[in-house]
């Protein structure tokens, strides 16, 4: 056996058939973490798709044809790098790949598989909409997209989609086997 992240898992030698050592409390907190940054992104898409009112009213709704970018963006333009993403706001393009990366994000997360995949996308959300709002009101620098950032790197390399997740499965797949960067 081999140790990795503080847990025991078998050596390439080894059959595969040696059971998985239990999981650690500390394991069950970042699994909770994972599910929750999970569910705040498929929220997000959830409630700009449909527009239930709580981000997002039903009129603005992106299935109703309203962009799901434009607000954020536009509220940018007053911003340092207001100028980059005042433009970007309402182009289909753009309000397709966000609607994909939250989708994509928060359920690869509530599931604990693509955790890395995850985690570079969902980091280059947070850090493209840390940017938008430049120069940050109540910090110089940090803020929630921030801590955020380093949360889901943690996630990544702490291996928390084994945990109440699909995750040690989804390692086992052939696909993840040969291209281990969609662990």
């Amino acid at each position: 056996m081999a140790t990795t992240h503080g847990r025991d898992v078998p050596s390439k030698q080894s059959t595969t058939n040696v059971a998985p050592s239990a999981a650690r409390p500390v394991d069950y907190v970042w699994a909770i973490a994972r599910i929750l940054i999970g569910w705040i992104f498929l929220w997000a898409f959830l409630d700009k798709t449909f527009g239930w009112g709580f981000a997002t009213p039903a009129d603005r709704a992106w299935i109703a044809g309203g962009s799901p970018t434009t607000g954020f963006l536009k509220g940018a333009g007053e911003n340092a790098l207001g100028g980059l993403f005042s433009g970007l706001a309402g182009q289909a393009w753009v309000d397709w790949l966000f609607m994909l990366g939250l989708l994509g994000v928060g359920v690869a997360l509530i599931l604990g598989a693509g955790m890395r995949i995850a985690a570079v996308a969902g980091g280059l959300m947070l850090i493209l909409m840390w940017a938008a709002e430049l120069p940050l009101a109540t910090n110089p620098f940090v803020d929630d997209h921030i801590v955020y950032i380093v949360v889901l790197a943690g996630l990544a390399m702490a291996g928390a989609g084994d945990t109440l997740g699909i995750g040690r499965w989804w390692s086992g797949t052939s696909l993840v086997r040969n291209y281990p960067f969609l662990r």
